[in-house]
């Protein structure tokens, strides 16, 4: 069987060719301006063909980060949501535990991945990264540390790889 007829490649089948997506940057200190994280996520989106349909800076606060992740899941326009930042150990780091209940399935491959890949590059501080995914809906939700480095690292090994075959699957 040649790689085209594998069944990987029929499963590739059902991905849609562009993804609209949601971009979240959770911080304290960023401004759109200085957001060069979130800056990253949609320069990536874009040169891969897909689609940002909301990008926005919202502080550490619970609030803010589960009123935009709602809106975009309950967005018919929404295929992916990309949250970066809040995801560390520091007292304010909040974001994990406002997303996973919005999450109806988990991804736990993807966190374990990207940890595997970060500590590649960083060494045992991957250890920290409570980077994860998961889907509500026809949503898949990504959320991802705020470094660029890791924002980097994410986007060009795991998401933008596989993003419109997630898609693609939860559309079925």
């Amino acid at each position: 069987m040649s790689r085209e007829e594998s069944p990987a490649s029929e499963h590739r089948a059902y991905a849609p060719r562009a993804v609209s997506c949601a971009v979240l940057t959770v911080s304290d200190s960023r401004t759109p301006e200085s957001d060069t994280s979130g800056q990253l996520i949609e320069q990536q989106l874009l040169a891969a063909g897909h689609k940002v349909t909301e990008r926005q800076v919202v502080p550490d606060e619970p609030d803010a980060v589960r009123a935009f992740l709602v809106g975009a899941i309950e967005h018919p326009e929404v295929d992916a949501a990309i949250v970066t930042g809040g995801s560390g150990v520091a007292p304010r780091d909040t974001t994990p535990e406002v997303v996973e209940p919005l999450l109806e399935k988990t991804l736990p491959g993807f966190g374990e991945l990207f940890r595997m890949l970060s500590f590649q590059e960083v060494g045992p501080a991957a250890l920290l990264s409570r980077a994860f995914a998961g889907t509500a809906g026809r949503t898949v939700v990504f959320v991802l540390p705020g470094s660029r480095a890791a924002v980097r690292l994410a986007m060009d090994r795991l998401i933008v790889p596989e993003l419109a075959h997630i898609v693609g699957q939860l559309r079925r």
